[in-house]
C-alpha cells in the first residue's frame, strides 16, 4: 500500500520575514534550511533553538553552518546546528533500539534499552512510541512472533522454535501460542495438519472473492481477477491444514459478506464473527478503522492522530496494508490528506468502487428524508 506522502510542499523560507516568523515560532521544519546567527554574542543557532527570544536588529540569517563560520560566528552548544537534527538523532537512537530488541533472546527491560541508546527512561519510551507507533514491549513482542512462525516454518522443533522466539518457558509459550498462531504450535509446523479451516470461492461484482474460517471466525475476505489464485495462496500458507468447503451456517455467512460488497454501507459489518490476530498496534489501528462511518474517510494522518499518536503515519498505513479481512476491517475508508485514494491491497479500482457504493447509498439515504 502507497504510504501518504500528503504533507504539502515544502514551506518558502526564502524571504527574511518568513525567515525571523520561523525563529519567533522556534519552527523545526526550517531546520536545515537555514540557520540565524545573534551579533551580541557571535553565536549562529537552528530556527528551533530554545535559547531566549533575540532582538530582531542583532540576528542575521545565513545559508548554512558553513556560511555562518566564515561570517565569523561560532555554534551553539546547545542547539548544535553544526550537527544532525535531533530529530534525526532520535530516530537513529530508536532504530538503534530495535536492533537490539530483534538480536536479543529475551525482551530487553526499558530501562537498559534507554541507556544504551543514552536517553532518559521517559523520553526514550515516549519517542519510541512516537515514531513506531507501538511501545517497545509490544514491537519486542511483535518481533517475537515472527521469530516463532519463522523458526517453525522452517522445520525447527517446537522447543527450539520457541526458545529461539524467546520465550523464557513452555508453560508461557503455550499460554500466548493460540493467540499468536490461531492453532497449535505443531498444527503450524506441520503446515496447518489437522487444522480446519472452511472456505468458500465464489464470484461478485468485484471479481472472485474468497471468505476463509478459523473455528474463532472470518480470518480472510480477499479479492482477486481469478477464483484459483486466491485458493492458492491459501494453500501454500497451509498445505496440511483440512480446507473444508462450507456448510449451510457457512453458505449463510458467505452470503452476508457478498451482500456487504453490493452494499457495503448497509448493516451487517459489526455482527460479522471475526479471528483477528496482530500486534498490538495493528489491532489498534483494525479497530479504529471499524468506527469509521460508512459513507465517511480518514487520512492516515487523522487516523494517526485520533489514535494519538500523530507521528505514527506510516506505521499505520502499513497495519492497513496488513489487513486481511476485506470489507470487515474498512481499510478502503482511508485516504490520503486530501481526499486523494492511496494503495489497496486489492487493487484501486475496487477501492474506488466500494466508496462510490457507500457514498451513493448515504446519499440516497438522506434524500429520501
Amino acid at each position: 500500500m502507497a504510504l501518504d506522502a500528503t504533507a504539502g510542499s515544502p514551506q518558502d523560507f526564502s524571504t527574511e520575514a518568513a525567515r525571523w516568523e520561523a525563529v519567533r515560532q522556534r519552527d523545526r521544519a526550517a531546520d536545515g534550511r537555514f540557520v540565524y546567527a545573534v551579533l551580541t554574542t557571535g553565536i549562529y543557532c537552528r530556527p528551533s533553538c530554545p535559547s531566549r527570544p533575540k532582538r530582531a536588529e542583532n540576528v542575521s540569517f545565513h545559508a548554512s553552518p558553513a556560511a555562518a563560520e566564515q561570517a565569523g560566528y561560532r555554534p551553539c552548544k546547545r542547539c548544535r546546528p553544526d550537527g544532525p537534527a535531533p530529530e534525526a538523532a532520535e530516530a537513529a537512537a530508536i532504530a538503534r533500539a530495535c536492533r537490539i530488541i530483534e538480536e536479543s533472546e529475551e525482551i530487553p527491560a526499558l530501562e537498559s534499552l534507554a541507556a544504551a541508546v543514552r536517553l532518559s527512561r521517559f523520553h526514550f519510551h515516549r519517542r519510541f512510541r512516537a515514531l513506531t507507533g507501538v511501545t517497545p514491549r509490544d514491537y519486542a513482542a511483535a518481533h517475537r512472533a515472527a521469530r516463532l512462525r519463522d523458526g517453525l516454518d522452517s522445520g525447527q522443533t517446537v522447543t527450539a522454535a520457541y526458545h529461539r522466539a524467546g520465550f523464557g518457558s513452555n508453560g508461557r509459550f503455550y499460554a500466548e501460542a493460540g493467540g499468536l498462531l490461531g492453532m497449535r504450535p505443531g498444527a503450524w509446523r506441520d503446515g496447518g495438519r489437522d487444522a480446519a479451516i472452511r472456505f468458500a470461492l465464489g464470484d461478485c461484482s468485484l471479481g472472485a472473492i474468497l471468505v476463509a474460517a478459523t473455528e474463532r471466525g472470518l480470518c480472510a475476505i480477499q479479492f482477486g481477477d481469478a477464483p484459483e489464485p486466491l485458493l492458492e495462496a491459501l494453500q501454500a500458507r497451509f498445505p496440511k491444514a483440512r480446507l473444508i468447503g462450507g456448510d449451510a451456517d457457512f453458505e449463510a455467512l458467505v452470503a452476508r459478506v457478498v451482500a456487504l460488497v453490493e452494499q457495503p454501507a448497509g448493516p451487517g459489518a459489526d455482527s460479522l464473527p471475526l479471528d483477528i490476530r496482530g500486534t498490538a498496534f495493528q489491532q489498534r489501528v483494525w479497530k479504529a478503522l471499524r468506527d469509521i462511518p460508512a459513507g465517511k474517510t480518514e487520512s492516515y494522518a487523522e487516523l494517526a492522530a485520533r489514535l494519538g499518536q500523530p507521528t505514527a503515519v506510516r506505521a499505520v498505513a502499513r497495519a492497513c496494508a496488513s489487513n486481511e479481512i476485506a470489507l470487515a476491517i474498512p481499510c478502503h475508508r482511508v485516504v490520503r490528506t486530501g481526499g486523494a485514494l492511496a494503495g489497496y491491497r486489492w487493487g484501486i479500482a475496487r477501492k474506488q468502487a466500494l466508496l462510490e457504493r457507500e457514498a451513493g447509498r448515504e446519499t440516497g439515504r438522506e434524500g429520501g428524508r
